[in-house]
């Protein structure tokens, strides 16, 4: 039982492949064109016209869009938008293809972070500067379907926290130390990122436990971060102040056990198989049919490597470190959370708590998604990353004009 509640606690944001369709109404004076777009080929599927007048309404939140380069207004219902005051000109209309803004080139590069080798993906030149974060068990490759999206309008990276993806997987037994793989750590690689290799502020975009590095990033060196945008962050409820005083020896032990013993290389020997990665991606996901062959490899390759033995069982058996709720009275930047109704590892009745504080300015409710918003529903995180930048960039850009 224990075995697999870890199990199931530890893989928290896993990638996989998934078509979108996005409804697309232009109003002009006269008519209103209405459009169903296909996302990753950025190809017009249908498109009906009408000269009944356009009346645009919010069924449940607004949002800023970006479309060549025009602001528009979004309003969400199920899935499906209405635009005005935009162009979808970018899209292939009958298979003409149309030369698209969303098509960025997203680039690979290293960078050396105390000695280590850190993998990272960048794209876009101009705008202001976003950094993703991923959860446990995934990489850079958890936000393929945001990076080239966001890209318009923005210079975003995304980064392999050290031991995951293919960045180095040191053993902190080897060097000596008690412990490495700590939110300290990764929030520090994050704002020496942000110093060295973005150089600038940024806002932080960050999933499960990312969003607790990106916390922990804001509350170490406040002036780096402009704003945190959290997608199901974890609520920790392994962490050792979350359990009973009675059950906190056996955790212990436990822990112990798998970290000190050859039992911890055997769970994860049993762990890393496709059998097994398919079986808890089918827990994590709402839409289990897009657990898929390929979503297995991808997910796979990268934990086999030297070094993710050790990485697994270091994480599994930290139960101390910081919880989002003493992080967050701590940041000064704004935050938004959103959260995907069927998460089966975080419940959003229990996430709507940190509405509550000081910094969070909204809490979304995103409807029919699961654990990793930003891979299964791209459709609804791009163009809210995309309106929570442009309002606060707006407003910090307007501010530093006052001062000087």
């Amino acid at each position: 039982m224990w075995l697999q509640f870890y199990l199931k606690s530890c893989v928290n944001s896993l990638p996989f492949f998934i078509q979108h369709t996005m409804m697309v109404t232009m109003a002009t004076s006269s008519t209103i064109c209405t459009y169903k777009l296909d996302l990753w080929s950025h190809k017009i599927i249908n498109r009906t016209s009408s000269s009944i007048p356009f009346n645009n309404k919010t069924h449940h939140f607004s949002l800023q869009f970006l479309i060549s380069n025009r602001a528009s207004r979004i309003s969400l219902s199920n899935c499906n938008f209405s635009i005005s005051n935009s162009l979808v000109d970018n899209f292939s209309v009958d298979g003409e293809a149309h030369k698209s803004s969303f098509q960025f080139e997203v680039k690979t590069s290293i960078w050396n972070w105390r000695g280590y080798s850190i993998r990272y993906q960048y794209c876009g030149s101009s705008g202001p500067a976003l950094v993703l974060v991923h959860g446990f068990g995934a990489n850079s490759d958890h936000w393929r379907k945001n990076i080239a999206v966001l890209a318009e309008g923005h210079r975003v990276y995304s980064i392999d926290l050290i031991g995951y993806g293919y960045s180095d997987k040191p053993n902190p037994r080897e060097l000596g130390l008690n412990s490495l793989y700590t939110f300290e750590t990764w929030a520090s690689q994050l704002n020496d990122f942000c110093t060295d290799v973005v150089k600038d502020q940024a806002f932080i975009i960050c999933n499960s436990i990312g969003g607790l590095v990106g916390l922990q990033a804001a509350v170490m060196k406040p002036e780096i971060c402009r704003g945190i945008i959290l997608l199901n962050i974890s609520l920790r409820m392994l962490h050792i102040k979350k359990q009973p005083w009675y059950g906190r020896p056996l955790i212990k032990s436990f822990q112990s056990l798998l970290r000190n013993t050859a039992l911890g290389k055997f769970f994860f020997r049993a762990v890393a198989t496709p059998e097994s990665v398919r079986n808890i991606l089918c827990q994590c996901y709402y839409d289990t049919s897009q657990v898929t062959d390929e979503l297995v490899d991808a997910i796979l390759r990268p934990g086999l490597e030297p070094g993710a033995a050790e990485v697994f069982l270091e994480f599994i058996c930290y139960s101390g470190g910081p919880l989002p709720e003493e992080l967050l009275p701590q940041v000064k930047c704004p935050v938004l959370v959103a959260w995907g109704d069927k998460d089966p590892w975080e419940p959003l009745e229990l996430g709507r708590a940190y509405a509550e504080f000081e910094s969070v300015e909204d809490f979304i409710v995103l409807p029919n998604v699961g654990h990793c918003p930003q891979d299964e529903a791209p459709h609804l995180v791009n163009p809210l990353v995309m309106s929570f930048v442009a309002r606060h960039a707006t407003r910090s850009d307007s501010l530093s004009s006052a001062a000087s």
